[in-house]
């Protein structure tokens, strides 16, 4: 037999009820408001941030397109916006703190969009579609 090494990894976690993106970004939806940040898989991957770029409130997005940048110690990546609107929100705390993304990131979502159009959301995967989309 010899010895066998278990391969350890680390769930990420994906929440029932959030939308997500090929990308790797979710949205939470409350009413039209759509919370837009990255996924627990996508800090993972990351490592830890150190800077997030993010739109200015009021700034139109559009689905599909870029609206900002999260940089860590091992790469930079863009952001894209899952859905279409107005950002009505900023999450100011990131600027001082980037590295909130790495402790929860659902909880430290990037921006908050009013959506011009809600069945862009069909487009986006459920949980269990993520999670197979990641692999786990």
């Amino acid at each position: 037999m010899g010895n066998t090494k278990l391969k350890t990894t680390t769930m990420s976690k994906i929440i029932e009820g959030y939308y997500y993106s090929e990308s790797h970004e979710y949205v939470k939806v409350e009413g039209n408001i759509g919370f837009v940040g990255i996924t627990d898989h996508a800090q993972h991957e990351l490592g830890n941030v150190v800077y997030v770029d993010m739109p200015e409130v009021d700034d139109e997005v559009n689905a599909g397109e870029e609206f900002g940048a999260v940089e860590s110690v091992k790469a930079a990546s863009d952001l894209f916006s899952p859905v279409s609107g107005t950002v009505v929100e900023v999450n100011e705390a990131l600027d001082d703190e980037p590295g909130l993304v790495n402790k929860d990131a659902y909880e430290n979502w990037i921006m908050k969009v009013e959506m011009s159009d809600a069945s862009e959301l069909e487009n986006l995967m459920d949980a269990a579609a993520y999670k197979a989309f990641i692999g786990e």
